[in-house]
């Protein structure tokens, strides 16, 4: 099974997308993608509830 996930789910028009094998492992990527690219130098409980929520399984 894969995790996966849209950034524009979080953030209307951007086009990343990632996939891993975990949901730790996506979460790691959506956060380096997000400090590089959107700014984010927080991860706050709220942010990381809103990007567990943007996780589909395939």
């Amino acid at each position: 099974m894969a995790y996966n996930i849209s950034c524009n789910a979080l953030f209307e028009g951007c086009a990343f997308t990632a996939s891993a094998d975990t949901q730790e492992e996506l979460l790691q990527l959506a956060a380096a993608h997000a400090t590089e690219v959107h700014g984010v130098t927080e991860l706050t409980p709220e942010i990381v509830e809103k990007v567990k929520g943007a996780i589909e399984q395939s």
